[in-house]
């Protein structure tokens, strides 16, 4: 069973998802008093609230009434228990008589109620999690019956009683097992695998502190305010900022938590620990050091969130680790090694570009190369940036290198990838739109007075002229939708896949610590909504997202995910367009190139199974349970296992590309964290080498654009009146 949302945004991945240390038995916290506010606390929560409430900033402030107060209080609770499988009816009843002082809380920063609540919390998550231990050694796993688990609990109402949650558990401690038990695990092994799973769980809510209370109950507050507002503590905002600049000082190793121990998962390239040669995934981080005399602090046990923090430090500084290696057992003599910090670069996020060669549609003809680049993040140093040392990361300039590679390779189209890009920079979204377009606005920004600015590339020439798509899918938010809605306000290219998230706000991050001046990082950040976006034709991406011109099989639906099932997003509107060039317009082309993709997709094995997955992922999510009968569990496995053998079969007859995780798809029953290090980076890799139809399709449509319009001079006319030469899609 997983455990509900504790923290909101960046704080998630701090103090949830992954095991954190042990940091007080789980039956230890039975009755352990909240503890009071302290005084940085006290300031930050008045400072947040200045924000959002009782200033300008804010693009859509709100007074702190009785019904923002309230709402305050559900979220909280949403934010600790989203599956209500921990808090009753009973719980929430005892805390009512807080609701309406929720907003007085934060204005005064009393988040002594909060703290109040999440002791309960911790309380109650030990308890549920000693109830599912104690499950283990009951004779319950008998699985002929025509029992189910209902995981979906969003929408459920809080259990009436602990009675009530008992049933609940004790049908997810059954399929858990169920689980393992169809993977051949005997049962010994599941019940010692289970029983260090939720042992896990209850040491990752007991590790929370109050700082981690108080980052919830302000992120209640921001979150009522709108979705995309979030207080960030100081160290949730060193990694905020570290995830934007895609960069850090420290070793250069990816780091997670396996039971007690923080081990090493990736070697990250051109970093110290890889220059060292003495490192590899599955090594155990026991003790760390700092400089070359420092005292050496034994970190088994620790939060995965504080060793990070002893481990990084300042560039050119030098830290000592006490490793054991990951084929010694854990009370071997560790290996002692010190490494000198630096600026590591993190590649993971960065631009990437390959190029797909597609056969020509006519014997004789020519193939034709179509260049991707795959972006997951509008990415930038502002720090960097500032140095104006010329060597900071930017998602512009890192798309301009690729495309100077594809020119100089002539390729004859580029698909720029913004899939499950969810934004980041608008100065990037804005430069690398340029980088297509020869000057003009790009989008325009309305502040919560009214003001409408525009913003736009200001730099004569392209860096790519030729035809160009760009990939779309729902998880493609904020940033990727101004880019996206240009490049099709402009008729700069053609936009292909699913309709986008519908983020059409701006944010911007405010240090709490600049009005005290404080020397030291004491208050943190807020991310705070501080403007709407519009693109150049006027309308905004909010709630509606950016529509494409070529629609492939919707993956989620706007009542699933996206920007219209939050219920305090802002509305769709639109304003005035402002004046800018149209590249293209290619309406009268859109007709024959769903002819063409509509007939190519349907003898395209690949994407007639990604489509055919899609939709039977989309009927079992809707049923919104599964099944506790073993031989109906057994059967639908074998069926999902043979379906794969007959794809590699056909893959194999057909000359296509074998799926790499086909032999490993069958569910093993366990989590990520409980799998040997190399197995899950393995299965990791294998899932980024699964053959992408969508990708090749998206290619294709682009291909069939530039034959359909090199063959024929008066649709090329009519789709490209501005275009001066064959291939050319701007002037």
């Amino acid at each position: 069973m997983k455990v509900s949302r504790v923290v909101s945004g960046s704080l998630i991945a701090l103090a949830l998802a992954v095991p954190l240390a042990l940091m007080a038995r789980p039956d230890a916290v039975a009755n352990v008093p909240a503890t009071a506010p302290n005084v940085d606390q006290v300031a930050a929560s008045k400072l947040v609230y200045g924000l959002l409430s009782d200033s300008r900033y804010a693009y859509r402030p709100r007074a702190l009434d009785e019904s923002l107060s309230g709402e305050i209080f559900d979220r909280y609770f949403e934010n600790l228990d989203g599956g209500k499988l921990f808090f009753t009816q009973q719980d929430i009843a005892r805390f009512e008589p807080l609701r309406a002082g929720m907003g007085a809380a934060v204005r005064d920063g009393n988040v002594a109620p909060a703290l109040e609540i999440f002791a309960l919390y911790k309380q109650r998550v030990a308890e549920r999690i000693a109830h599912a231990r104690e499950l283990l050694k009951q004779d319950i796993f008998d699985f002929s019956g025509k029992d189910r688990w209902e995981y979906d609990r969003e929408d459920a109402a809080w259990a009436a009683d602990t009675n009530e949650l008992d049933a609940l558990w004790r049908q997810s401690v059954r399929n858990d097992w169920l689980r393992l038990e169809l993977a051949g695990k005997s049962p010994d092994e599941i019940r010692k695998t289970l029983d260090r799973r939720y042992l896990n769980t209850a040491n990752t809510v007991a590790s929370l502190n109050d700082e981690d209370a108080f980052s919830s109950f302000l992120n209640a507050y921001t979150g009522s305010i709108d979705p995309h507002t979030d207080y960030f503590n100081p160290r949730a905002a060193r990694l905020f900022n570290q995830s934007m600049s895609l960069s850090l000082e420290g070793i250069g190793a990816q780091l997670q938590k396996q039971d007690d121990v923080v081990v090493i998962r990736e070697v990250i390239a051109g970093g110290p620990a890889a220059l060292s040669n003495r490192f590899k995934p599955g090594d155990r981080i026991v003790g760390v050091g700092q400089g070359t005399d420092g005292p050496m602090e034994d970190v088994i046990g620790w939060r995965i969130d504080d060793v990070v923090e002893k481990i990084k430090g300042p560039k050119d500084t030098q830290v000592r680790l006490d490793v054991v290696p990951a084929e010694a057992t854990l009370d071997s003599e560790p290996v002692r090694i010190t490494l000198t910090r630096a600026r590591v670069r993190l590649e993971e996020q960065a631009a990437k570009g390959e190029t797909l060669t597609l056969p020509a549609d006519v014997p004789g003809g020519r193939d034709k190369k179509i260049g991707v680049i795959k972006l997951p993040a509008f990415y930038q140093d502002f720090e960097g940036r500032r140095n104006r040392d010329g060597e900071y990361a930017s998602a512009t300039r890192d798309v301009a290198r690729l495309l100077e590679q594809f020119k100089a390779e002539k390729v004859d189209g580029v698909v720029l990838d913004l899939r499950n890009n969810g934004g980041g920079s608008l100065n990037e979204a804005v430069e690398l739109t340029g980088l297509f377009i020869d000057q003009g606005p790009v989008v325009q920004v309305r502040e919560s007075g009214g003001r409408v600015g525009v913003q736009g590339d200001r730099d004569p020439g392209v860096a790519w002229d030729g035809p160009l798509a760009v990939l779309i899918n729902r998880g493609s938010a904020s940033a990727s939708e101004i880019v996206a809605g240009a490049i099709q306000d402009y008729g700069r290219g053609l936009i292909i896949g699913e309709t986008t998230f519908g983020k059409g706000t701006v944010q911007n991050l405010v240090d709490l610590d600049r009005w005290p001046a404080n020397e030291s990082k004491r208050y943190g950040q807020v991310k705070l909504t501080i403007a709407q976006f519009f693109l150049p034709g006027g309308s905004s991406t909010q709630n509606k997202g950016v529509e494409p011109d070529i629609h492939f099989p919707v993956t989620v639906d706007a009542t699933e995910f996206g920007e219209s099932t939050y219920d305090n997003a802002l509305p769709w509107t639109r304003i005035a367009a402002v004046p800018h060039i149209q590249y293209g317009d290619f309406s009268p082309l859109l007709p024959r190139l769903e002819q063409l993709h509509e007939a190519r997709v349907a003898t395209d094995k690949e994407f007639t199974w990604w489509a055919e997955d899609i939709a039977e992922f989309r009927a079992e999510r809707d049923k919104k349970y599964v099944s506790l009968n073993m031989d109906e569990r057994r059967a639908e496995r074998d069926r999902q296992s043979e379906k794969r053998r007959v794809r590699q079969e056909e893959r194999i007859a057909l000359g296509l590309e074998l799926d790499p995780l086909a032999e490993d798809s069958d569910d093993d029953g366990l989590q990520a964290s409980e799998r040997a290090i190399a197995q899950q980076a393995r299965l990791e890799q294998a899932a980024e080498d699964r053959p992408d139809p969508l990708l090749r399709e998206a290619a294709a449509i682009l291909a069939d654009a530039v034959r359909l319009l090199n063959a024929d001079r008066a649709l090329s006319a009519a789709v490209l009146p501005v275009s001066t030469a064959p291939g050319r899609w701007a002037r």
